[in-house]
């Protein structure tokens, strides 16, 4: 376990509790530099599961987000190592079994009680390695209760993480609904994986790969998308949109790019931040 750590919200709410994630004090890995990723603050949010949190972590829905885990027992079970299923054709195709995507995507993780002992078969490391290795805060000892009472009847809240006696250069709060997140975690290339005789084509907005995997278990062939490509350049059948993080009208790449699509005769489908795109692109309004 490590030092105080206090998370305070934007309405002047603050919750303090033990840090047993990335210290504040030290850089992220080069990469989140590069990708200018901004850890210990953005939205939060609470998740209800019982189990799933490798799952909840890696999901690019929570991008800007920082996660509030109303299972009072979390780490009880360790990090799988990364494993992949299947291999797609044209490149780098592997598909992760274990996780929802290539990383952790949420801002921070805030839990009743860090369970420092782990034991599973599969486990090769602790959630608190995880989180330290790839620069993820987190803070134990927090009424979790509380605070999701105050998120369920207010809504989300921005909030960030500050170490106890450190002052902040900068006390504006991050605000990730003013950022195209789509654009941040939608992959940079197009990849095709064989599955079947009809083809889907996937645009990712931020999607779990168990839609992935769902796809591709069902025999379906699957061109899995940039969130802006140019659909004209793949055969397809379908278009499925995917699900993300942040504001939909943020992404105006994607929406630019399903309009395109619904002047075609192709089915078109969509979950979540996708059925929000689809509105969008068709010129409605989201709230």
């Amino acid at each position: 376990m490590g030092n105080q750590l206090t998370l305070t919200l934007a309405d002047g709410m603050q919750i303090s509790g033990e840090s047993f994630g990335a210290s504040l004090k030290s850089s992220p890995n080069p990469s989140f530099q590069k990708e200018r990723r901004i850890v210990g603050q953005g939205e939060v949010v609470f998740a209800t599961g019982m189990v799933g949190y490798p799952e909840s972590l890696t999901d690019p829905s929570y991008a800007g987000q920082i996660l509030v885990l109303t299972y009072p027992l979390v780490g009880n079970y360790g990090i799988p190592k990364k494993g992949y299923r299947r291999q797609g054709t044209g490149g780098r195709g592997k598909v992760e079994q274990n996780f929802e995507s290539s990383r952790i995507q949420v801002a921070g993780l805030i839990v009743s009680e860090y369970s420092e002992k782990h034991s599973h078969h599969a486990a090769t490391r602790s959630l608190a390695d995880w989180l330290k290795s790839e620069g993820i805060p987190a803070i134990t000892g927090v009424d979790t209760r509380i605070l999701t009472q105050s998120l369920r009847e207010h809504g989300t809240i921005l909030g960030k993480f500050k170490m106890q006696n450190l002052k902040c250069k900068n006390e504006k709060f991050y605000d990730p609904a003013k950022d195209d997140l789509v654009a941040k975690v939608s992959p940079k290339k197009p990849m095709f994986y064989k599955g079947g005789k009809k083809t889907v084509a996937i645009l990712d907005c931020g999607m779990k790969l168990n839609i992935l995997r769902n796809f591709l278990d069902r025999g379906v062939s699957v061109w899995h998308l940039p969130h802006d490509y140019d659909l004209k350049e793949i055969k397809h059948d379908a278009l499925f949109i995917s699900n993300g993080p942040g504001d939909p009208a943020m992404a105006k790449s994607a929406i630019a790019t399903i309009r395109q699509a619904l002047k075609g005769k192709k089915p078109i489908f969509g979950i979540c931040l996708g059925h929000q795109l689809l509105a969008l692109a068709a010129g409605m309004k989201t709230f």
